[in-house]
């Protein structure tokens, strides 16, 4: 993606509207911590089983085939968060994008991984995105943290707004395809 576009991308979502309450955590020199939950009205497992399955609630414009039934999920070690980019033209070949691997998969409890999202996979910056579930009266709390550090080439702080920004959206599709517990329309960090 294009320097000027991805600038244009971060300055676009920052102006976004999200919960006040998920936020960016900290920041540095060299990189940012945005933390955000929801409460959801299903138990672990079946919120488990949403989780990885990534076509069923993730927001089709933060997709390189604008289609998010092309994302997919393996929920191993060393498992790919990956997504179909259908070809085009008279003999279409497909192609692919990696928007992170699995480092940790602990099912109805954790998952790791490791990779840059979005115009972060095209700087040298990498990201670990840590999404835990507890188990809470009536369903379940998903809290998910994203800590990016390395070089990115963006102000840290207009990146680090945009991509909470994003991360906000995927996770409030999550629960929204879940449904929200007692009303739990925002996300909180």
């Amino acid at each position: 993606m294009p320097r000027f576009l991805i600038i244009a991308v971060a300055a676009g979502l920052a102006g976004l509207a999200v919960p006040a309450s998920a936020e960016v955590v900290s920041t540095s020199d060299s990189g940012f911590v945005t933390k955000a939950s929801a409460q959801v009205a299903a138990t672990p497992r079946e919120t488990w089983m949403a989780l990885i399955k990534p076509s069923d609630w993730w927001n089709d414009g933060h997709t390189w085939s604008a289609d998010a039934s092309n994302m997919t999920l393996v929920p191993s070690a060393g498992g790919c968060f990956c997504e179909k980019i259908p070809g085009e033209g008279a003999i279409p070949l497909d192609g692919s994008a990696q928007h992170a691997v699995v480092v940790q998969a602990v099912p109805d409890r954790a998952l790791r991984l490791r990779g840059g999202l979005g115009p972060l996979q095209a700087v040298p910056a990498t990201g670990v995105l840590t999404i835990t579930l507890e188990e809470i009266d009536g369903g379940t709390r998903i809290s998910w943290e994203y800590n990016v550090g390395g070089p990115m080439g963006f102000p840290i702080d207009q990146i680090s707004n945009a991509v909470d920004g994003v991360m906000d959206q995927q996770l409030a599709g999550l629960r929204d395809h879940l449904g929200a517990l007692g009303g739990d329309e925002d996300i909180s960090e």
